[in-house]
């Protein structure tokens, strides 16, 4: 595989959590949720302010067939991030795959547990 179909790869995983992003929070637009420069540092998502407060998540893309799924999660921590590391990733011919830690799943479980019981 050449290295610009790599990063054509990668670059069609960030649009797709960009676009899945925007579906989910209608109010936000595409000025809000952006895709960053492939090769540039920070999160490959890039957040508005208001877009932050909606999905507080630092992205982190990764489409290949091997993945050293520890070495993509700290990567995040060489950056300064505000939100909850998120870090996304596509084998060939898989679905794409959301890794947080489970500290911050089980934080989601309980409020959605919270949500669902007070209804």
């Amino acid at each position: 595989m050449t290295p610009r179909s790599r990063k054509d790869k990668g670059k069609r995983l960030q649009n797709l959590v960009v676009k899945m992003v925007l579906a989910v929070f209608p109010d936000l637009t595409a000025r809000d949720v952006l895709s960053r420069i492939m090769g540039d540092s920070g999160s490959d998502v890039i957040l508005s302010e208001v877009a932050f407060k909606a999905f507080p998540y630092d992205v982190e893309c990764k489409s290949n067939a091997r993945f050293a799924i520890y070495q993509a999660y700290e990567q995040r921590n060489e950056d300064v991030i505000d939100g909850e590391r998120l870090v996304v990733i596509k084998g060939n011919h898989k679905p794409p795959l959301a890794i947080v830690s489970l500290d911050h799943f089980m934080e989601l479980i309980d409020a959605s547990n919270n949500t669902t019981n007070t209804l």
